[in-house]
């Protein structure tokens, strides 16, 4: 399986215009298979390895879950609880139905702001006050559609509200990320961690899958859902805005985070064991069972496609036949995890204790994790 492994890996340089990545792949609380290989800029001056960090977009949203997770429960809040407990300034909340697992389940009818509500991504306080005042686009908790900027700033404010006012990156950073040893950060990362840190390059092109052109041609229309969603808080219009110190910098919980792809496979082997890390429970059962089990399933009214969500994490969605629908995850109906745009990848599969991750500097086209990744996957478990 190993040598299969590798040979597609390094396929993806030869033949897929892969400019830098790693692979990591951890089982039964160890990591079973590290590859890294290429180029940490466009260059091409500056080696990629083991230690080169990325940023992973959308990757980052499942650090953020766990971290909002484990804030709830340090704060001896429920899941369940009504959002207004914490927050009775967010409109969507005021009627007392919206929860703790609707927020993070991305079931808030928040996925965008309105055109005349939407101020910069940077702009921490106007954008708060954006989200109060914003009308769903949907009645909380009856639906679901990708927030695929705005939940960063939604689990961000609770975090603040109920840790004494620390943001949710560095609640991650402090609480999770340096105790445990995983080397992702969520902004506040120290000046060192440029020197490891690769440049992104945007897509060459766009290739959608038939599944995925209901977004895009979505995506053209200047009224639709999908292209607010993906301009709320406005700002960062290009891709290439992501290698910005300025964004970087700012622990922004839905797709400014940095990390190796051992870190992130690291992150997911503590979910795919139970909490457990070197033998020590690290997280408390109810963040796990939150994390693990599916809140909604079906049609996803942002990205105009099936998809399937954890309390913060994606699952692969079933047919009415109980089969899974796509396989970003593997075959196990319980791994779950969060892709990143153009490519990062990772994921935990508690059923066989695998979990992966793919981290890339060459972006692709899609909202769907590509073939770069996903023919790792499926090798994985034809090799298991």
């Amino acid at each position: 399986m190993i040598g299969a492994l590798e040979e597609r890996f390094y396929r993806n340089f030869e033949e897929r215009g892969e400019l830098g990545a790693s692979l990591s792949i951890w089982k039964d609380g160890g990591e079973v298979i590290s590859l890294h290989h290429g180029w940490a800029d466009p260059r091409k001056e500056i080696p990629w390895t083991s230690n080169t960090l990325a940023p992973v977009w959308s990757a980052t949203k499942g650090p953020a879950a766990i971290t909002f997770l484990l804030a709830l429960e340090n704060a001896g809040l429920s899941p369940h609880d009504p959002v207004a407990k914490v927050w009775p300034e967010l409109l969507a909340a005021r009627e007392g139905k919206l929860t703790f697992t609707q927020l993070v389940s991305h079931q808030a009818g928040l996925p965008a702001l309105s055109p005349e509500n939407r101020p910069h991504l940077l702009s921490h306080g106007e954008v708060i006050a954006a989200m109060e005042r914003q009308k769903p686009f949907w009645s909380p908790g009856e639906g679901h559609g990708y927030h695929p900027r705005t939940i960063g700033f939604l689990l961000d404010e609770i975090v603040r509200r109920i840790a004494g006012g620390m943001p949710l990156g560095r609640y991650w950073n402090t609480h999770l990320a340096l105790p445990l040893r995983i080397d992702f950060w969520i902004g506040d990362f120290p000046s060192p961690i440029l020197e490891r840190l690769a440049t992104m390059v945007p897509p060459k092109g766009q290739r959608p899958s038939d599944e995925e052109l209901p977004f895009y041609r979505a995506l053209a229309q200047p009224d639709s859902l999908a292209l607010a969603a993906f301009a709320s808080p406005s700002g960062m219009r290009s891709l290439g805005e992501i290698n910005q110190l300025e964004y970087l910098q700012a622990g922004l919980p839905a797709f400014g985070g940095i990390g190796s792809a051992r870190a992130l496979a690291k992150f997911y082997q503590i979910l795919a064991q139970d909490g457990v890390l070197e033998g020590v429970q690290v997280l408390p059962a109810r963040v796990l069972r939150t994390a693990r089990a599916i809140q909604t399933s079906g049609h996803d009214q942002t990205l105009l496609l099936p998809t399937s969500f954890t309390g913060g994490f994606k699952n692969d969605p079933l047919d009415r036949g109980g089969r899974k629908q796509r396989a970003l995850f593997g075959p196990s109906l319980t791994a779950f995890g969060q892709p990143g745009a153009g490519g990062s990848h990772a994921f935990a599969d508690p059923e066989s204790g695998y979990s992966f991750a793919y981290i890339m500097n060459q972006m692709e086209g899609g909202i769907l994790p590509n073939r770069k990744s996903l023919d790792l996957v499926d090798l994985l478990y034809a090799g298991s």
